[in-house]
C-alpha cells in the first residue's frame, strides 16, 4: 500500500499521512532495535550500556562527536573522538587547553574551522553551565536555539545534540535522512520549497516516545540500508511507504546537482633554512581559513610571474625577508571542498631580512624534527614526508 503522493501538492496530503505515521515510528525502532548501531561510544552510557528511555547521556561528549561528524564518516570519527576524550575528558579541560593543543589532536580531520569553533565555543559554553557544574549533564543547554546559538552549529546537529543527550524530541535533517524522506516521498531537491517541506515532515515523523532510537535509526537506515548508490531496498522496513521505490528508481532521488570543475590555483611554497639548519614557518591568522595552524610560507602565483618569483614576492610580504630559490622539492594537487590547489615547493636560503609577521600571528625557526610537534594542514604533510626523504638524501651524500 502506497500511502505518500507528491507532498508538494497540497499541504493537506502532508497532514493527512502524518496522521498515520504511528506505522513509520514503530516499524523503524523495531528495525533499529534489531539491526541498529547501537555500539556508538557517545551513545552510551559511562559503563557501556544502553541508556533507558529519558536517561540522559554526556552532552559534551555529544557535541563533540556531532561536529566532527560534520562532513566526516563515523568510522572515521570515533578513533579521534577517542583521542579528544583521553586529552580534554571534560568541558573545563578543553576551556583551559591551548588552541595550538586542540588543532594538533585534530589533524587528519580536515576542515579545521570546526575545531576553532568547538575551541570558541567551550568558552561560552562553561559560563552558561559553570566550571563545577559540567558534567551533570542538567546543567547543560537542552533547547535547539541555545545549541544554535553556538558558532558551527546548525539547526541538525543541534537537534541531534539535543536528542541524542536528552532524549527529547528534536528534529533532525542530515544527508542520509534528506535522502530518505526525498525517497519517501519521491521529491525534487531543486523545489523551492524542497527544504522546508522535509524539516516539517522531520518535525512531524519524531517519535515522543523514543526520540534518541528513533533519530539514530534514521541516521542507521540511511547508513546502512537507503545508501547514495545502490539502496538495499529489499531490506528497508519502509520500503511499502517508498514513492521512489513503487514508482521510480531510488538510485535517481535525491536529484544529483551536476559536478562543477574545480578551478585550480598555483601556489608557490619557500622552504627557508637559516645557518643553523632551521626551518621558517608561521602560523595562521585566527581569523584566516584554517586559523591557528601552522605552515610554509608562500602564497598564491599571479599569471605574469614565474613560480620562483611568486615564492621571493610572497616571502617578502608575509614575511620581510629576502631569499634566493633553489632546487624544486616536489610538486603536487591538493582538492578542498570547493576548488583545487597546486603546490610547487623549492628549498629556499634566508639573504636578508629579520622575519616578522607580517601575515601570521607569529613565525618560528624549528629544526625538522621539530615539525611533527606542530598542527600542519594536511597539504603541508606531504611536503614534510618529502622533506624528510631529501635530507636523508643529502646526509647520505655528507
Amino acid at each position: 500500500m502506497i500511502l505518500f503522493k507528491n507532498i508538494f501538492v497540497d499541504f493537506d496530503i502532508l497532514i493527512d499521512m502524518i496522521l498515520s505515521s504511528q506505522n513509520i515510528q514503530n516499524l523503524l525502532l523495531e528495525w533499529f532495535s534489531d539491526n541498529g548501531r547501537h555500539w556508538i561510544p557517545w551513545k552510551l552510557k559511562k559503563d557501556g550500556s544502553i541508556p533507558q528511555p529519558g536517561e540522559s547521556l554526556s552532552p559534551y561528549e555529544i557535541w563533540i562527536a556531532e561536529v566532527m561528524l560534520q562532513q566526516t564518516q563515523l568510522m572515521v570519527v570515533i578513533p579521534y573522538w577517542e583521542k579528544w576524550m583521553k586529552a580534554f575528558p571534560t568541558l573545563t579541560s578543553l576551556k583551559d587547553a591551548d588552541l595550538e593543543n586542540v588543532l594538533m589532536l585534530w589533524q587528519g580531520l580536515g576542515y579545521y574551522s570546526r575545531a576553532n569553533r568547538i575551541y570558541q565555543s567551550s568558552k561560552i559554553l562553561i559560563e552558561f553551565i559553570g566550571k563545577n557544574t559540567d558534567q551533570d549533564p542538567h546543567s547543560w543547554p537542552n533547547k535547539i536555539d541555545q545549541w544554535m546559538s553556538l558558532p558551527g552549529i546548525g539547526r541538525s546537529t543541534a537537534g541531534s545534540i539535543v536528542s541524542s543527550a536528552f532524549d527529547l524530541p528534536t528534529p533532525i535533517l542530515d544527508g542520509n535522512v534528506k535522502r530518505i524522506f526525498s525517497r519517501l516521498l519521491a521529491t525534487d531537491r531543486k523545489s523551492i520549497r524542497y527544504e522546508k517541506k522535509l524539516w516539517e515532515l522531520s518535525s512531524l515523523l519524531i517519535s515522543t516516545t523514543s526520540p534518541r532510537n528513533f533519530n539514530q535509526a534514521l541516521m542507521d537506515l540511511g547508513a546502512n540500508i537507503c545508501t547514495p548508490n545502490k539502496p538495499s531496498c529489499s531490506s528497508c522496513p519502509l520500503q511499502k511507504f517508498c514513492v521512489a521505490y513503487a514508482d521510480y528508481d531510488p538510485n535517481n532521488f535525491p536529484q544529483k546537482e551536476m559536478t562543477k570543475i574545480k578551478p585550480i590555483q598555483e601556489i608557490g611554497i619557500g622552504l627557508v633554512f637559516n645557518e643553523n639548519g632551521e626551518l621558517l614557518i608561521d602560523q595562521r591568522l585566527e581569523s584566516a581559513s584554517m586559523g591557528g595552524m601552522w605552515e610554509f610560507p608562500g602564497g598564491k602565483k599571479t599569471p605574469s610571474e614565474s613560480i620562483e618569483n611568486t615564492i621571493e614576492r610572497e616571502l617578502k610580504e608575509e614575511l620581510g625577508i629576502a631569499i634566493k630559490v633553489g632546487e624544486k622539492l616536489l610538486s603536487f594537487e591538493h582538492s578542498y571542498t570547493h576548488k583545487k590547489l597546486s603546490f610547487t615547493v623549492h628549498i629556499c636560503e634566508w639573504i636578508s631580512g629579520e622575519p616578522k609577521p607580517l601575515a601570521s600571528q607569529k613565525f618560528l625557526w624549528v629544526s625538522p624534527d621539530q615539525l611533527f610537534e606542530f598542527p600542519f594542514p594536511a597539504a603541508n604533510k606531504k611536503i614534510i614526508s618529502e622533506l624528510h626523504k631529501h635530507l636523508c638524501i643529502e646526509n647520505k651524500k655528507l
